[in-house]
Parts: structure tokens; C-alpha cells; sequence
């Protein structure tokens, strides 16, 4: 398969065990991995049994061998990953939710090795050689104005040697703090629609349409996901017509540990929605009643698309290519930690039960 590359920044998770929140846990045990939207992105697809290769910056400190180690423990080429004598690893903390108590992130990432280091410092030509998509977000550009630009240099560098180009929209509301002043979506705003016009497939919902892009897709707001996604798309690809390909998740959280999961693509090319799951042409979600931990699951969904369209078996049938990232995701909810530690087999095996579990001996 030809190599997909991500670019952004790992951190450090710490976690509480179990249900304990941050206040019971510390001082105490917790658990530390490493994590990252992108990263997560490289590690699932290369678990898949694609081709990753994940571009970072990283301090030169045993932390950031330990992280390089156990990228590469899961197939993920390392190669490019710069080691700087300056900065950090940024961290974040997790409590998990249960029942009506959602969830908690806590971001420890200013000063990283990461958030400092100029574009210009990655060797982009030996970086894309071989390469045929890129995949970012909108988290790396959050983190400083300095990964802004070395992300928007990126997109531009993936372009000229003819890589298509992913881009998962990924506001997250405590990050875009770099330009004091300025509120955190209009700032979001202005630097992510700088970015759309490289973008071929985009991971987006209706909110981040109207608040991130300035695309408003005159639908009834009661519509439901899947019957606004053309709307959205309609609209993104009147204003961005790079945009080839919309991809949206459709959650329904009932409590922190119940969710509903299914996803929607819409192929603009042709104007066709493909929606999963899907049963006698209706749409069925994936009921997720024990949730192990949901963090990860929209990276998870997007390994699963950008790893299936490159699939010589699933990438023939656009229906197929959603089905495999759905029942990737779902399954994700089912692991802990970030990183979707699940085989191509086991996602085939969950889209052909029905979404139904048993064990097997």
C-alpha cells in the first residue's frame, strides 16, 4: 500500500484508573501512554496493516525514545521525527466520564518541542517521497502560531508533489490561545480557511461548516446529520471546490458510557451519500453500551477512510470503505486509551456479525 503521512503533535496521556476522578487519583497511581491525533491516525492505519510514516518534533530525552519506540512497535515509520535540544513533551490529563458525568481533558502542552519548531526545519521533499496522501487537523494549528505555519507549509509542500490531502476540522475549545484578543473560533476560523483550499477530503459537520469555514448550508435545523451532510457539502464544495470528499460521525451520546455511532460520506465528485451502518437500506447505529473509552475514536474513523480507499478490496466500493471505518471506530470505543489497537480482521469481522460480539476459540 502506498504511504499515508500525518503531521502534528504527541503528548503524554495520564490517566486515572477506572472511574476515579483527577482529585481522588492524585497524588496516586495513574497510567501514562502516548498520544495524539495524529499520531493515533499513523498508528491505526499501520495496525491495519497500511503505511504510515508520522512527522513530529520531539526533545531529545528518554521520554521521546520511549514514544519513537512504541510508534514503531505498531509499523509506524518513524524516520522523520525531529529530535530538538530545546522544549518539552506536552502532556494532557483524562478522567474518564460514567453515566451523566461526562469526561475530562486537562491540555499541558505550551513550551513543547513541537509548538516551537519552524516548518522550514522538516525535510518535506524526502518526507513525501513515496507518499500519496496526507492527513492533519485542525489541533496541530491550535497549539502556537508556529505550527500553524508549519502546517499550512506543510499542506502546501504535500501539494506540489501532487499528495491528496486530509484535513479533519478537530476544534477543540480549550486550545487557540496564541493570539490573546482574538476569540478562540474566530481565530480558528481565519487560519483553518487559509488552509481549505489544499484540502481534497474533509472530516466536518455542520457545526464546524458554519463556525470554522463560513459555509452556511441553508438546510432546516432540524435536519438530522445524515440529511443536512448534502447541504454541507454542497455548500463547502461551492466555496472550496477542492473538497472532493465529506466525511461526518454521527454520535447520539445517551450517557458518558452509552453512545449510538454511524457515519456518513459524501462522494462530491457524484453527489452520492453512502451511510453506515446500513440494513435493508435503512440506518442502523452501532449501540455502544459499555464504552471503555471514546477518546480516539474520530482519529480511528479517519484511519479507517484513509486506510480502506487505499485498500485493493475495499477501496473499489465507496459503501464498503465507510462500513470498514465505522466498524473501525465503533470498536475503538472498546479499547482503552487513544490508539485503536484492532487488526483489519477484527473490523471485518464486526461489519460482516452485524454488530453483534461473541467470543471466538
Amino acid at each position: 500500500m502506498s504511504a499515508v503521512v500525518t503531521f502534528g503533535e504527541i503528548m503524554g496521556r495520564v490517566s486515572t484508573e477506572g472511574y476515579y476522578t483527577l482529585r481522588q487519583s492524585l497524588p496516586g497511581a495513574v497510567t501514562f501512554c502516548f498520544a495524539g491525533a495524529e499520531a493515533n491516525v499513523a498508528a491505526s492505519i499501520a495496525l491495519l496493516g497500511g503505511n504510515a510514516r508520522f512527522v513530529t518534533a520531539l526533545p531529545c530525552n528518554d521520554l521521546s525514545e520511549a514514544c519513537i519506540g512504541n510508534l514503531r512497535n505498531v509499523g509506524v515509520d518513524t524516520s522523520f521525527i525531529l529530535k530538538r535540544d530545546s522544549g518539552r513533551l506536552g502532556l494532557y490529563f483524562v478522567q474518564n466520564g460514567a453515566d451523566q458525568r461526562p469526561g475530562k481533558v486537562i491540555y499541558d502542552r505550551e513550551g513543547s518541542s513541537f509548538s516551537s519548531t519552524d516548518g522550514s526545519a522538516y525535510d518535506w521533499d524526502r518526507i513525501f517521497e513515496g507518499a500519496t496522501t496526507l492527513h492533519v487537523s485542525g489541533i496541530t494549528p491550535a497549539v502556537s502560531r508556529t505550527a500553524a505555519e508549519a502546517q499550512l507549509l506543510c499542506m502546501r509542500k504535500a501539494k506540489e508533489h501532487g499528495l491528496k490531502v486530509s484535513f479533519d476540522c478537530n476544534f477543540r475549545s480549550k486550545l487557540w490561545n496564541w493570539e490573546p484578543g482574538t476569540k478562540k473560533e474566530e481565530l480558528a476560523g481565519r487560519v483553518i480557511r487559509e488552509m481549505m483550499p489544499y484540502v481534497d477530503i474533509l472530516f466536518a459537520a455542520r457545526i464546524d461548516a458554519e463556525t470554522l469555514l463560513d459555509v452556511h448550508p441553508g438546510c432546516p435545523e432540524s435536519y438530522s446529520r445524515i440529511d443536512e451532510q448534502p447541504y454541507v457539502a454542497e455548500a463547502i464544495n461551492r466555496r472550496y471546490p477542492s473538497v472532493k470528499m465529506l466525511l461526518t460521525t454521527m454520535r447520539q451520546s445517551i450517557s458518558a458510557t452509552y453512545n449510538k455511532w454511524g457515519a456518513a460520506l459524501y462522494d462530491l465528485s457524484n453527489g452520492l451519500q453512502y451511510v453506515s451502518p446500513c440494513i435493508d437500506g435503512k440506518y442502523v447505529p452501532y449501540d455502544i453500551t459499555a464504552i471503555v473509552d471514546r477518546i480516539g475514536a474520530g482519529d480511528s474513523f479517519a484511519a479507517g477512510i484513509l486506510y480502506a480507499l487505499d485498500d485493493s478490496e475495499l477501496g473499489q466500493d465507496l459503501q464498503s470503505v465507510v462500513d470498514f471505518a465505522t466498524a473501525s471506530s465503533c470498536l475503538c470505543h472498546t479499547i482503552m486509551q487513544d490508539i485503536n489497537y484492532v487488526s483489519r480482521e477484527d473490523v471485518i469481522t464486526l461489519m460482516k456479525s452485524g454488530g453483534h460480539s461473541t467470543v471466538f476459540r
